[in-house]
C-alpha cells in the first residue's frame, strides 16, 4: 500500500505507467476485446471493471494536451455516432480526472490498429460489450512554469 495511490494500481502497472513516455498510449479493454492477440505488453487486471481502473489511471497519468486529442473510446458496432451507457459512464470519469479534454469515438478498425500501437494494454474483466479506451500520456510541467 501506497499513500495517495489508488490500491488498485499494483505493482507492474505502476511500473509501466511509470515507464511509458510522454506520447505513448494505453488501452485499457474489456474481458471480451482479444488483447493478448493485439497488445505488444498485456497487464491483466481480472476481476476488475473498466471503470475503477480507468478511475484510478488517471489519477496519476497525466493526460497530453501537446494534441487535439488524447482519449479515445471504441464504438458500437463500429459506428463512432452510436453511444452505449457505458461510454457515459467513461466520459464522466474522463470529465472529473481529466477536465477539458473529449472522449473521441473511433470506428471499430480505426480504434483496434490504436491498440495494436499502444505502448500497453489493460485487460479488465468488464462485462459490458465496447467497453474500452485508450488515453495519451502527456507530461508533468516543472514547477514555476504556470502549466498544471
Amino acid at each position: 500500500m501506497l499513500i495517495g495511490i489508488p490500491p488498485l494500481l499494483g505493482p507492474d502497472l505502476l511500473f509501466t505507467l511509470r515507464a511509458m513516455g510522454h506520447g505513448d498510449e494505453i488501452a485499457i479493454v474489456d474481458g471480451n476485446y482479444p488483447a493478448l492477440e493485439h497488445g505488444r505488453r498485456v497487464i491483466r487486471a481480472d476481476g476488475l471493471d473498466l471503470i475503477p481502473v480507468l478511475d484510478a489511471v488517471l489519477q496519476v497519468l497525466p493526460v497530453d494536451d501537446f494534441v487535439p486529442q488524447a482519449i479515445f473510446r471504441s464504438s458500437v458496432k463500429g459506428d463512432p455516432a452510436l453511444h452505449d451507457p457505458v461510454h457515459g459512464e467513461i466520459e464522466a470519469v474522463c470529465a472529473h480526472r481529466a477536465p477539458g479534454f473529449s472522449v473521441v469515438p473511433l470506428a471499430g478498425d480505426a480504434f483496434y490498429s490504436r491498440v495494436k500501437t499502444a505502448h500497453t494494454i489493460i485487460a479488465t474483466s468488464e462485462p459490458r460489450l465496447y467497453a474500452n479506451i485508450i488515453v495519451r500520456k502527456g507530461v508533468i510541467y516543472p514547477k514555476g512554469t504556470g502549466k498544471p
